[in-house]
């Protein structure tokens, strides 16, 4: 199993992530590229920071939206939006290349994210970004999502993830962050659904369902307090049931 954390969602003096205390325990960093979090210095700082420790870099690339951390919806037309992937992706690069590393793989955010479940439209022109960036990107997003299947249909390595920290819609969704529940916030409740998503291939829905999550990378928020402790709590929960942690192929 993969682990992943949203790294680099600082901007100037303002930082939210525990950037370097991340990178000790998960296998990929999906880097802020200056859209909802994150600057030109921070970028440069955790590609180098990852590149030294082995950790595979993916560009997390968002609506512009700073000043709602790009969780706000929003309604971009496709073409902007394709292009905005793509300065996004290469901004980013130039920082892992100088680290001596590269940009794998794209991951949307937010409200991006959420879209591109649904919306096949805004999927698609993710999807053209990423085509338009140039390079073997895999893409990672939500199973079952409209954008896994545009990128499966590109001739992309489509990567499906799983969320440690988020309640579950009986379709095997997340439960949109304005409702309660939507965040979990228990450690050792965690622990316990990354554990299942490795091993039973499945959680327990908002309902109390059984929903079937099929995955190859497990995310944890980095903006949640206490992530990185939280981090190394379900990497060593999954190496003591026998689940390899590294970098998804």
């Amino acid at each position: 199993m993969d682990l992943n954390a949203d790294l680099g969602e600082g901007f100037g003096r303002w930082t939210l992530t525990d950037d370097e205390a991340l990178l000790a325990c998960v296998t990929s960093a999906n880097v802020a590229c200056g859209f909802h979090a994150g600057d030109a210095s921070v970028m440069r700082r955790v590609c180098d920071s990852a590149a030294a420790r082995g950790v595979r870099i993916g560009a997390q690339v968002s609506y512009r939206d700073l000043a709602g951390f790009g969780r706000r919806a929003m309604d971009v037309p496709a073409a902007e939006l394709a292009a905005e992937v793509a300065y996004q992706i290469g901004a980013l690069r130039v920082f892992a290349e100088a680290a001596g590393s590269r940009v794998s793989y794209v991951k949307p955010h937010g409200a991006l994210y959420n879209r591109t479940v649904r919306d096949d439209e805004q999927a698609a022109a993710v999807i053209e970004g990423v085509r338009l960036a140039g390079g073997d990107l895999a893409v990672l997003g939500l199973p079952g999502s409209r954008l896994l299947a545009r990128a499966a249909a590109a001739g992309l390595t489509a990567v499906e993830e799983a969320f440690a920290d988020r309640a579950y819609t009986p379709q095997g969704t997340l439960v949109p962050r304005g409702e309660p529940g939507a965040v979990v916030h228990d450690a050792d409740e965690v622990v316990r659904r990354s554990v299942g998503f490795a091993v039973d291939r499945g959680v327990t829905g908002a309902d109390g369902g059984r929903i079937p999550v099929v995955a190859r990378s497990l995310c944890v928020h980095g903006d949640t307090p206490g992530a990185a402790a939280l981090a190394r709590r379900v990497r060593a929960a999954l190496e003591e049931a026998g689940v390899a942690v590294r970098a998804f192929a």
